[in-house]
């Protein structure tokens, strides 16, 4: 079994799309990294989701996910799950 982490991120009803470049900067840069395994955006423009791996901790994943832009710039409300996958 390996632990990765769930990042699910919900768009606030005053939701910025200036956010979305920068977001996706972020998201470059773990996948860079080697830390991004999965990101995509639902299909109802709710809000989307990204799966953190080589992540040593849940603390060190909500860290990470801490920096992320769409926190930074309030636009998204963003939770962190540790998930145990097969």
């Amino acid at each position: 079994m390996t632990t990765v982490y769930l990042v699910l991120a919900m768009r606030r009803p005053d939701f910025d799309a200036a956010a979305v470049p920068p977001h996706l900067a972020f998201l470059d840069a773990l996948r860079a990294q080697g830390r991004l395994q999965l990101t995509g955006g639902f299909a109802d423009g709710s809000g989307g989701a990204y799966v953190l791996c080589n992540v040593d901790s849940l603390a060190q994943a909500q860290a990470i996910v801490a920096t992320d832009p769409l926190v930074t710039m309030r636009a998204s409300d963003l939770t962190v799950h540790e998930w145990n996958v097969r």
